[in-house]
C-alpha cells in the first residue's frame, strides 16, 4: 500500500484565493486560518474551503451568542471588542483571547463531527483511541467553546448533570 501524505496546513481552493483571513462585522476579529489550523491543530486532511465554511459557521453561532455585549460595548462608545477596556495577556486583551477560542472550538467541533465517518473501523489500537476522540471530542470542544463565551460575558462556568 502506497504511503500518502497530507500537507501541514491544507490547499486553498483556486489560485484566486490569495486570503487566509476570514473577515468579520468590524466589532469583533478577524479569523487568521493560519493560526487558527496552528491553535486547533489541524493538518492537510481537513481543506481550507471546509475550514472556512466551519469557520464562518462558527463565527455566526458565536457572534449570535454575544450580541448582548456587542450592544452594550457599542453603547457604551467601544466601536470594537479589542477597545473594550479589559486585562491583558501576552499583549492581547483577553476577551480577545475567549473570542477566539470560542470560534476556534464551535470550528473543530463541527469538522470532527463531518469527519467522524471518516474511518471508524478500529482496526488497531491507534485507530480505536481515533475512534474515542471522534465520539467524545465534539462534546468537549462545544464545552470549551462555552466555556469561552461565558468567560466573555462574564458568567461563571456551570455543569449540571441529572442523576
Amino acid at each position: 500500500m502506497p504511503f500518502i501524505a497530507n500537507a501541514p496546513g491544507g490547499q486553498p481552493s483556486s489560485p484566486a484565493q490569495t486570503s487566509n483571513t476570514i473577515t468579520n462585522d468590524g466589532f469583533f476579529p478577524d479569523i487568521d486560518i493560519a493560526a487558527m489550523r496552528d491553535a486547533i491543530r489541524l493538518d492537510g486532511t481537513v481543506t481550507d474551503p471546509r475550514l472556512i465554511a466551519a469557520t464562518v459557521d462558527a463565527i455566526i453561532f458565536v457572534n449570535d451568542q454575544v450580541k448582548g455585549l456587542k450592544a452594550s460595548a457599542l453603547g457604551a462608545g467601544h466601536a470594537s471588542l479589542v477597545a473594550i477596556p479589559a486585562d491583558q495577556v501576552n499583549r492581547q486583551s483577553v476577551l480577545i483571547s475567549h473570542y477566539l477560542r470560542a470560534v476556534y472550538c464551535t470550528a473543530k467541533a463541527d469538522l470532527i463531527e463531518r469527519y467522524k465517518d471518516y474511518d471508524s473501523t478500529a482496526t488497531s489500537l491507534d485507530d480505536k483511541k481515533l475512534v474515542g476522540f471522534l465520539a467524545n471530542g465534539p462534546d468537549e470542544e462545544r464545552r470549551n467553546a462555552q466555556w469561552a463565551i461565558s468567560n466573555l460575558l462574564g458568567r461563571h462556568h456551570v455543569t449540571v448533570e441529572l442523576i
